[in-house]
Formats: C-alpha cells, sequence, structure tokens
C-alpha cells in the first residue's frame, strides 16, 4: 500500500484502506466501541501503513479539525435541554469529537454572543437550539464557512436541519383530549411566546383544533419570567380567568407552576380546572398527581442531532430527518368539567397578596 505523506493522513483515509466508514474506523482508534476481529485487524493495519497517529492531538492536526463540536441550548436547569445534550454525548463517544456547551438564557443576543465564541474556538460543527438561528449573524457565518449545523427542538425552517417533534400535531392531541372530556372553555399558558417557535406552534395546533372541534377559540395567557417564578403572581393572572375549565401549559414546569397557582386560589386539580403540560419530564410522574402531558424523548432529539452533524463531518449530504414521535400520556391532572363550576362554583378566591409567602423555587420554564 503506497505511504501518504503523515501530515495529510486523516481517519478518512484510514477508514477508505480498511474498507470500512470513518465512524468505524474512529471506533477502532479509540479503542471506544465494537467491532469485529477482521475489521479492527485490518483498520489498525491501514493505520499503521499510513503512518495516522492515535493521538487526539495527531488527529486533529492531521484531520485540520478541533475534533470538537459546539452546542447551544438555553439552560441546563430544565432537564429537557440537559437530557437532549446527554444524547449528543451519547452518540458523539467513540466518534473522537469532543463537546463544548454554551447557554443562553433565552436571549436572542446572547444567542449569537455564544455561537461567535464557539466559532472562535475552531469547533467542526454545531448544535443549537436558539430563539431565532435564522436571523443569527453568527449562525449566518457558520454556514458561511460550511460548518455543519444541526437545530433540536426547532421545527423545520428553511436552510437548516433540525432534531424535532412535531409541536403542531402534538398540541392538536391536547385540544381532542380536552374535547373528549367535554371541556369548552380552555386556555393556553405561555412564557415568553415571543421568542419560542416552539410555543408559537404548540398554541397554533391547539387553538385550530380547537375551532375545527366547535370549541371558541382558547385564551392565550402570555406571562413573563417574574410570574412564572412567582405562584402567587400566576394566581393574580389565572384569576383574571375565572371561567376556564381546562389549561394547556406550553411546558411541564409550568404545567406544576399553574397547578400550585391554581391550588393558592382555592381551586382543585382537576376537579375545578385541569391541566396539560408538554414534554414529559420524569418530576411530572413524581407528583401526588402524575402530570398530564405530551411525552417527548429529548434525548433521542440529541442522538438524532448528533448523526446528521456526524454525517455531514464525514462528506454526507444533509438530510431533513422525519419528526420524532411523541405520546399523550393522560396524566391525573385531567377530568370532566365540574358541572356545577361556574364563577360560584369553585372554592371562595382569596387575593394572593392575602395568601402567606411559601418557599418556592422555581427552575427556568421557558421552552
Amino acid at each position: 500500500m503506497p505511504k501518504i505523506a503523515s501530515t495529510s493522513v486523516t481517519i478518512k483515509d484510514v477508514a477508505q484502506a480498511a474498507g470500512c466508514g470513518i465512524a468505524t474506523a474512529s471506533r477502532v482508534l479509540n479503542k471506544s466501541g465494537s467491532a469485529s476481529a477482521d475489521v479492527r485487524e485490518r483498520v489498525e493495519r491501514a493505520a499503521r501503513d499510513l503512518g495516522f497517529s492515535f493521538s487526539a492531538l495527531g488527529r486533529a492536526l492531521q484531520s485540520r479539525r478541533s475534533m470538537t463540536v459546539g452546542c447551544l441550548v438555553p439552560s441546563l436547569a430544565n432537564p429537557v435541554f440537559a437530557e437532549a445534550v446527554q444524547g449528543i454525548q451519547s452518540e458523539l463517544l467513540g466518534s473522537g469529537y469532543q463537546l463544548l456547551i454554551s447557554c443562553s438564557n433565552y436571549d436572542e443576543a446572547a444567542d449569537d454572543a455564544a455561537i461567535e465564541m464557539l466559532l472562535s474556538k475552531e469547533t467542526d460543527a454545531l448544535v443549537a437550539t436558539m430563539v431565532a438561528p435564522d436571523r443569527s449573524p453568527a449562525m449566518q457565518v457558520a454556514r458561511k464557512r460550511g460548518l455543519p449545523v444541526a437545530l433540536m427542538f426547532h421545527d423545520p425552517m428553511e436552510g437548516f436541519i433540525t432534531s424535532y417533534i412535531d409541536n403542531f400535531e402534538a398540541a392538536k392531541e391536547v385540544a381532542r383530549h380536552f374535547v373528549e372530556l367535554g371541556h369548552q372553555r380552555t386556555g393556553f399558558v405561555a412564557l415568553r411566546f415571543s421568542t419560542s417557535d416552539r410555543s408559537r406552534n404548540r398554541y397554533t395546533g391547539f387553538h385550530g383544533e380547537c375551532i375545527a372541534r366547535g370549541l371558541p377559540a382558547p385564551a392565550l395567557i402570555e406571562i413573563g419570567e417574574a410570574e412564572a417564578a412567582k405562584p402567587e403572581c400566576l394566581a393574580e393572572i389565572l384569576a383574571q380567568h375565572p371561567d376556564l375549565t381546562a389549561i394547556f401549559a406550553s411546558n411541564d414546569f409550568l404545567a406544576i407552576a399553574v397547578q400550585k397557582a391554581a391550588r393558592l386560589l382555592g381551586w382543585r386539580v382537576p376537579q375545578d380546572l385541569s391541566v396539560a403540560g408538554f414534554d414529559g419530564i420524569e418530576v411530572g410522574r413524581l407528583l401526588e398527581a402524575p402530570l398530564a402531558t405530551v411525552e417527548t424523548s429529548p434525548e433521542a432529539m440529541g442522538r438524532q442531532a448528533a448523526r446528521s452533524i456526524l454525517d455531514m463531518l464525514q462528506g454526507g449530504v444533509a438530510v431533513q430527518p422525519p419528526a420524532l414521535p411523541f405520546h399523550f400520556r393522560a396524566g391525573a391532572t385531567l377530568a370532566a368539567p365540574n358541572p356545577e363550576k361556574g364563577d360560584d362554583g369553585r372554592a371562595a378566591t382569596q387575593p394572593p397578596s392575602a395568601l402567606p409567602d411559601e418557599p418556592h423555587a422555581q427552575p427556568r420554564m421557558n421552552r
């Protein structure tokens, strides 16, 4: 076998010489994954013959890559994003790539600054969940450089590969369950509605299905960080909508906060108010009344995004993967509306300002 100059040998050369895929060659050389004895022998022989260096520094220099993948998520306090990052790391295991993680706190300017920072580290690819990837100047720079980019949680948008579930269809499923139970007066609670395409698409699907089923348009209740973090403030907002019998919250943390605020008002869940969330976080199962929610798999989403960038890093054509599956979990926070409920049918509502202060620590809820 002719020997390639060692300074130009890449793992792709080794894989071609061994007659296997790049990911397989990487697993063998990193001793981090399974491979048959025959494949392992071919890869190791090809690496020796070509003069391929086994060191991480050598791999980076020879491939002219940093062997890092940049990852931007809004927050790791929300387990949905933490699980997605774990999925990315699991999929990158054995590929030779390391993950650099940044969080932006749901801020568009911080998104752009984070992408700029990751680009300054010469990352070879990006995985991101951000406010507006299509408006980000730094993301435009990444794409001009030809960096593989995969989004997570975003619905498909032109020019990007994204790992996602169909938020529109999933939200329609929530509306169908409300209708089947007999609810007529529904609401959608959203945090930072203008900066989350996920939340907007969930509301659009929920609204459309309610109208299609002959229900009035659901009330759109937009709240800020302060209201979301303080149940007494959220209770004041809910008190302005005493006619609602069912609320769909844009994520599970927000649904849990709605339940606490309802209790402060003397409303029983689900007897006086049915509540459903979105994501299927594990803590929702552990509540005294397990939360009704749309279950998703953030870990699978992260894995899918990582597979997309690995394919692109290996020279593959970017292909939009199909939507990941979701499942509606009925939980114990749904019930038929109370026939006696009306403005006078609930327990007497105390002004939230008269309620005793309760200690609370709310994780960040925006999704």
